[in-house]
């Protein structure tokens, strides 16, 4: 394995919880559905070759593996990953019904045309800028009635707030939020440029569409409730949200002094202790057939 992982592989296997267990465990609490519903989309049938875009930690592709197809594609832009699903598929004892391939989802040129049976993908194209590509590189190498099944966050369903950080009410350090959001490159209210916002569930269904797909469904879920997405302040500064971005407490250190850091930990610090926050999220499945 690679002795240095790149930022796919450190936000994967530590920055995304805070590399810590207990935080991991409510990581998958969210996660687990989530395959279900993208492996149940996909349709999944002994003898299919599944290949999943963005395997990341292996959690569709291990899932997949479990439902009996004749083999199971890890394909991901990260050595380190695919190095990492291959010690496991050893453990698991599922190497000679894996194969792993360092791809990008817009460019699967190494995948034969017509070659598998069922994509599947999770949180991936949002950070593809030319997604198209992506869907046009599905459509390619799918066989004739092959299945597509994706999901993903549409995050520009939820504008940048300056009053809230990270699910919480943040209306008294709103001049500190700001700051930080400047800092990250997020103040932007578009977003033109941003991969992870510049698009929602109708473009994906248009990408789909263009890319030759005909059956084609589309479900937008959209959930506000009380609740946090981390255990406490201490795992929150350590958490980064997604592989491009700082960790919060990296973020405070760039955009505040330490004056100003005190003031916002001293407001945000028992709101995040105690769970005082709304859960926002805004999801698209999307499944086709070709």
């Amino acid at each position: 394995m690679p002795s240095s992982k790149d930022k796919w592989a450190e936000w994967v296997l530590d920055r995304s919880h805070a590399a810590d267990a207990e935080q991991k465990r409510r990581s998958m609490e969210f996660l687990e559905p989530i395959r279900d519903r993208v492996l149940e989309n996909a349709h999944i049938r002994s003898g299919d070759v599944v290949l999943d875009v963005g395997a990341g930690d292996g959690l569709i592709a291990f899932g997949a593996i479990g439902l009996g197809p004749r083999r199971v594609i890890f394909c991901d832009i990260s050595e380190h990953l695919l190095d990492r699903c291959r010690a496991v598929a050893r453990e698991r004892g599922v190497e000679d019904r894996a194969g792993f391939v360092r791809a990008a989802a817009e460019d699967l040129s190494s995948i034969p045309d017509t070659s598998v049976d069922v994509v599947t993908t999770r949180s991936v194209l949002i950070y593809v800028q030319e997604k198209q590509s992506a869907f046009s590189a599905f459509y390619r190498v799918l066989r004739p009635g092959g299945r597509v099944s994706i999901f993903e966050p549409i995050n520009n369903y939820f504008p940048n707030d300056m009053n809230d950080f990270r699910g919480f009410d943040a209306r008294p350090v709103r001049d500190l939020v700001e700051k930080i959001w400047i800092a990250e490159g997020s103040d932007s209210p578009n977003h033109p440029n941003d991969p992870m916002m510049n698009f929602n569930e109708r473009d994906l269904l248009k990408h789909c569409e263009n890319a030759g797909f005909r059956e084609i469904h589309v479900e937008l879920v959209v959930d506000v409730e009380p609740g946090t997405w981390v255990e406490d302040w201490e795992r929150l500064l350590r958490t980064a949200p997604n592989p491009n971005a700082r960790t919060t407490e990296e973020a405070i250190e760039a955009a505040l002094t330490p004056t100003e850091a005190e003031r916002f930990a001293a407001h945000l610090r028992p709101l995040v202790d105690a769970g005082q926050g709304l859960r926002r999220s805004a999801f698209a499945y999307l499944r086709a057939v070709k």
